[in-house]
């Protein structure tokens, strides 16, 4: 009996300075944080993880006002997500909603008795917001 290779899901939470970068784990069961990059490094880690056949799907947090309705933001984001279709168009790029999930993650941190200074350590909330954009989704799944 042959078992097929499971393919993760990452997600990104896009920022103008900062892009943080999470992932699944093979079976789609848990988020896990990879860090925080920027723009060619992000383009480089998908591209070896894409010849590598690991992505299944690439998720971006799409930013909305508490209302529903779009932002300066979002056209920021749509622009993104073109380039993402471009450079990697075997792969389904996702729009998924990533209200309050900033706030879900400072919440996170520091609930794991991180030190507030380390909380506000660049990267690390951008970091912790792609996490929880893919468990949220992950967790939306079951």
């Amino acid at each position: 009996m042959s078992l097929s290779r499971k393919k993760r899901i990452v997600a990104i939470d896009f920022g103008t300075k900062r892009i943080g970068f999470a992932e699944s784990d093979p079976l789609q069961l848990f988020a896990q944080p990879v860090g925080t990059v920027d723009r060619a490094e992000l383009f480089e880690k998908l591209e070896q993880m894409a010849r590598n056949e690991e992505i299944d799907k690439i998720l971006v947090g799409y930013p909305l006002n508490d209302d529903g309705t779009q932002n300066r933001m979002t056209g920021v984001i749509d622009r993104f997500i073109e380039e993402l279709a471009l450079g990697f168009p075997g792969l389904p790029v996702e729009r998924v909603d990533e209200h309050r999930s900033s706030r879900d993650a400072m919440q996170i941190l520091a609930a794991s008795g991180i030190s507030r200074k380390e909380r506000n350590r660049k990267g690390r909330l951008d970091c912790a917001a792609a996490c929880v954009i893919l468990r949220e989704y992950l967790d939306a799944r079951r």
